[in-house]
């Protein structure tokens, strides 16, 4: 074995571990494995490595471009309120029963979810389901696990139904096959997604866990508080302190949501403010803390609400829950280096990620994608939030700032113009893609700057990390190596007969394992080219070992972590881990089993 096989080796251990560990943001470790590749490639000069014009080269796949476009084509169908028509039809039929509605919402998920992004129609029915449940008196974790099933069941179906297929489409044609017809994969995904939504409606609810959402991590004393205002009097003992400092903000019950000096709400980190005679201070306080807070000096409470405090109303303020946006701009920030406070005046009583309740020390709390937000603040403030593109609020549909109803027919007509020109072969998947993106910009369907926000830019970056990653597997050798040494033990173990088989189980396995701990799309790459050498090992043609990899690489179910939607409503159901392994797990073996034994009939070897 070379050097280079062991190199490339290690590397993907370490990748792999980096995925698992998330001590890194998955882009960052990505992106260090494409710079790590480089500056070997550049030191050594191997003839068994890549080239630095090669891995450059991975820059010109189309795939990360299509689904650029992709990105921007749902986030026009969410501006122009197509989506939010889906919804609200969807409403008028929650009297029907849990079961015959569950069937409905999911056929309508999945519809959707063959043609445009994913998380996007996950994102935007997530409050609306929320809604739905409370309507049916069901609790809100029977129905958003099968949300993102459902999901995943429709982006199975078609080759722009999820990045997954965009990108084993891209594999195909690097190696000279023929990339992906628009519905080639529905003779595998149509009858997978039937049986997976029959299983969610006949067996779910039973398996289905009752989980409360965050909001019930609160006592019934803190789901009590009022805001009120107070003044920094001449004298006073604040005058001079920062916030920080203050034994008065220390107090158990007692949030400062605001300073408010000469008229004007203060921009600066909230703890580092120091304080001055006539600051106007806007204050939270639990029942308990009210009396404590009225008897420190120096400070004035105004006269109305000294004599009758009036606990938040549903016109004035609430407590509400958020998810954090997938193309969110303040993920991998601290709590702290957002100014939470004063930038969305909403004070943050708790954060809910991957089962657990963070409570302390929220400062220092580094966001990411799906955590749920337990928050605080005036009408106003929550108000102003439901049109923040950081957070989506849960305790009702969202609704686009601007009413663009208008642009409804062209959005729709560019998706199926894109459908059509794919499955007519009129134009390669990304040229319609782009073509499509543009038309949406020209026509002022979306603006580019909320088109390029829409851009999953870290997904993107993966890529082309794993791209680079793939590439050197092949050319060191390590996808060969792999390849052969299946082969030689499948030899030793089943007839020459049903080898193929059995190497088509194992990459479904295998994939789909990796898929359960890594991101999907990182296993597509790293799997698609083993698949395509054991192919040719074996001598027959690849096809049905690819579609065996484009399938399990989409087939999450198991884990709340290998993929996006999974990991977004894992925090707002108020899941614990094992629950997706008991409601998932049937599913695995009912995908694995249909494809081992389906994929050869359709694809043959």
């Amino acid at each position: 074995m070379s050097w280079e096989i062991i190199f490339v080796c290690a590397l993907l251990i370490g990748a792999v571990v980096s995925f698992v560990l998330e001590k890194l943001p998955v882009d960052l470790t990505a992106m260090a494995v494409f710079g790590l590749l480089l500056v070997v490639s550049v030191l050594t000069h191997s003839a068994y490595l890549p080239t630095i014009e090669d891995y450059l080269d991975v820059f010109s796949n189309p795939a990360p471009l299509t689904i650029a476009a992709m990105f921007i084509l749902s986030t026009a169908l969410d501006k122009c309120g197509a989506i939010e028509v889906v919804a609200q039809s969807l409403g008028k039929l929650a009297g029907l029963g849990y079961r015959p509605f569950l069937f409905i919402l999911l056929l309508v998920v999945a519809i959707m979810s063959a043609f445009i992004n994913n998380t996007a129609v996950v994102v935007v029915l997530l409050p609306v389901v929320l809604s739905l449940a409370r309507k049916t008196d069901q609790a809100a974790s029977k129905f958003l696990i099968p949300l993102s099933y459902a999901s995943i069941f429709g982006g199975c179906c078609t080759a722009i139904g999820t990045s997954t297929n965009i990108l084993v489409s891209s594999i195909l044609q690097g190696h000279d096959l023929e990339p992906l017809s628009m519905f080639e994969l529905s003779s595998i995904g149509v009858p997978l997604l039937c049986g997976g939504i029959l299983y969610l409606v006949f067996f779910g609810k039973a398996r289905l866990p009752v989980r409360d959402t965050l909001t019930s991590i609160l006592s019934e004393e803190e789901r009590k508080e009022y805001i009120t205002e107070a003044f920094v009097k001449p004298g006073s003992s604040l005058i001079g302190t920062s916030v920080s400092e203050s034994s008065f903000f220390k107090k158990r019950g007692v949030r400062l949501l605001e300073v408010v000096r000469g008229g004007v709400g203060l921009q600066a980190n909230i703890r580092d403010i120091v304080l001055r005679e006539g600051d106007r201070l806007i204050l939270a306080c639990r029942p308990s803390a009210i009396m404590e807070a009225h008897a420190e000096e120096g400070v004035h409470f105004s006269e109305e609400m000294a004599m009758e405090l009036e606990q938040i109303a549903a016109h004035e303020g609430a407590i509400v829950e958020g998810v954090l946006e997938p193309a969110s701009g303040i993920i991998g920030q601290t709590i702290g280096e957002v100014n939470f406070r004063q930038r969305f005046r909403m004070v943050l009583l708790a954060v809910h990620r991957r089962g657990s309740n963070l409570r302390e020390k929220l400062e220092t709390v580094r966001l990411e994608f799906g955590d749920t937000l337990l928050m605080m603040g005036s009408d106003a403030a929550i108000e102003n939030l439901r049109s923040s593109d950081d957070i989506v609020l849960l305790d009702r549909a969202h609704l686009p700032a601007k009413n663009m109803r208008q642009k409804t027919p062209i959005v729709l007509f560019v998706l199926f113009g894109i459908i059509f020109s794919v499955s007519c072969n009129i134009m390669p998947i990304v040229a319609a893609a782009l073509t499509g993106a543009t038309i949406l910009f020209l026509t002022g369907c979306v603006r580019p700057k909320d088109g390029y926000r829409a851009i999953e830019w870290r997904i993107l970056v993966l890529i082309y990390g794993m791209l680079a990653l793939g590439l050197a597997m092949e050319t060191s050798g390590m996808s060969s190596a792999i390849a052969r040494f299946l082969v030689d033990s499948s030899e030793l173990l089943v007839a020459a007969q049903w080898r193929p088989y059995f190497i088509l189980a194992c990459i479904y396995i295998c994939t789909g394992a990796l898929t359960e701990v890594l991101s999907n799309n990182a296993t597509v790459v790293l799997m698609a080219p083993i698949s395509i050498g054991l192919a040719v090992t074996l001598g027959v043609d690849p096809r049905p070992f690819i579609i065996a990899t484009c399938i399990a690489s989409s087939a999450s179910f198991s884990t709340p972590i290998g993929y996006q939607t999974n990991t977004y409503v894992y925090g707002v159901g108020g899941y614990r881990f094992s629950d997706f392994f008991k409601i998932g797990l049937p599913l695995n073996l009912y995908y694995g089993l249909v494809c081992v034994f389906l994929i050869p009939v359709i694809w043959k070897f």
